[in-house]
């Protein structure tokens, strides 16, 4: 048996390095699987405009941004990520890394620290460890060459959490966060002591899907004080017109650090911030290989009085089916700091 385990997986090898499919699996026996995915891409990116994007280097907007006027071109390939996925009949396990975990230089050697994205474990109805959290609905994300387009905007966020699923009804229990403070941006996680539960429903049909979610929290203030906070979204991707598909997101109430990539703060002060915010995406396809893609995302917040929008329009092409490359063109403006900066940005993907 272990003789034949080892030359189902020197077959395999051979496999992945001549198959040209997203994602190669291996077969050990009859019940174990072992799967490696993942993508390599290239971004060339020029900013221009009077905010900055710290936490992310200009690679893609997030909601936290600065007043710092800049004219600037960035080469990475930060996205780029491996995973691997292991199956053994009932049991999944899961992991993905990318490079967006800092370190190296521009000078010389440019190396990036790998950085942990997803590691789980389901066992039928149950999920265990870090992945997207139960609040989101991936499919509604923006297709965009910069990373999931309006995030300003979009219900984003990973984390360690605790999942039931039976069809479309999921239930979780999720790290919690109380992520605010007199500045808006401190976190006071190390005074949480209940975790946050999320309830999500997924309608699902030959026309798309429509995802109505909702995340409830306790939240612990700078004054040592616990407040109450409850957020909502309804969020989709319809089929229209041949291929193409309209991809759109609603969210309000105290959604706080899960919406917005840090546009909004669960507190401000001793507040429990409110947030509203509108994402609408539209993808069309030319031919069977060219298509485009237009979004815009918004949102606003009552106690840190913040505005954040973000619009772009792309194009994409595929060489192969793992083999594409994009043109983007978008603008991003901070109302409140009454600053935008324009972009361009080209990317090359190739997804294993």
């Amino acid at each position: 048996m272990l003789t034949r385990n080892k030359l189902a997986f020197a077959t395999g090898l051979v496999f992945l390095a001549s198959s040209a499919h997203a994602g190669y699996t291996i077969k050990l026996t009859d019940k174990d699987t072992i799967t490696f995915g993942g993508y390599i891409q290239g971004d060339i990116r020029y900013v221009d405009g009077d905010l900055s994007s710290p936490l992310t280097n200009d690679d893609f907007w997030i909601g936290h941004v600065a007043a710092d006027e800049q004219s600037n071109v960035n080469f990475n390939a930060n996205s780029s990520r491996f995973n691997t996925k292991y199956v053994h009949g009932d049991v999944t396990g899961f992991i993905e890394m990318d490079f967006y975990g800092g370190g190296g230089n521009e000078k010389l050697t440019n190396s990036r620290h790998p950085r942990l994205r997803h590691a789980f474990i389901k066992y039928k109805n149950w999920t265990v460890g870090q992945t997207w959290s139960t609040f989101m609905n991936t499919s509604a994300l923006a297709e965009s060459a910069d990373f999931a387009g309006p995030l300003n905007a979009s219900a984003f966020i990973r984390q360690d959490q605790i999942r039931y699923t039976n069809g479309g009804l999921q239930i979780a229990i999720e790290n919690p966060e109380s992520y605010g403070g007199e500045t808006g941006d401190a976190g006071y996680g190390d005074q949480d002591s209940v975790p946050d539960v999320v309830g999500k429903y997924t309608f699902k049909g030959d026309w798309g899907n429509v995802a109505v979610s909702a995340v409830a929290k306790q939240l612990n203030t700078v004054g040592g004080e616990s407040e109450t906070g409850v957020g909502y979204g309804v969020s989709g991707r319809i089929n229209s017109f041949g291929k193409d598909d309209i991809r759109f997101a609603f969210h309000g109430g105290n959604t706080g650090r899960y919406v917005g990539a840090a546009a909004a703060t669960d507190l401000v002060g001793e507040e429990v911030e409110e947030t509203t915010s509108i994402m609408v995406s539209y993808r069309h396809f030319w031919t069977e290989t060219w298509r485009s893609n237009v979004y815009y995302g918004s949102t606003e917040t009552e106690e840190s009085d913040r505005e954040r929008t973000h619009i772009a329009i792309n194009i994409f092409n595929n060489i192969t089916k793992e083999l594409s490359y994009g043109l983007e063109v978008g603008n991003f403006e901070a109302v409140d700091l009454d600053a935008d900066s324009d972009y361009v940005q080209f990317s090359v993907k190739y997804v294993l």
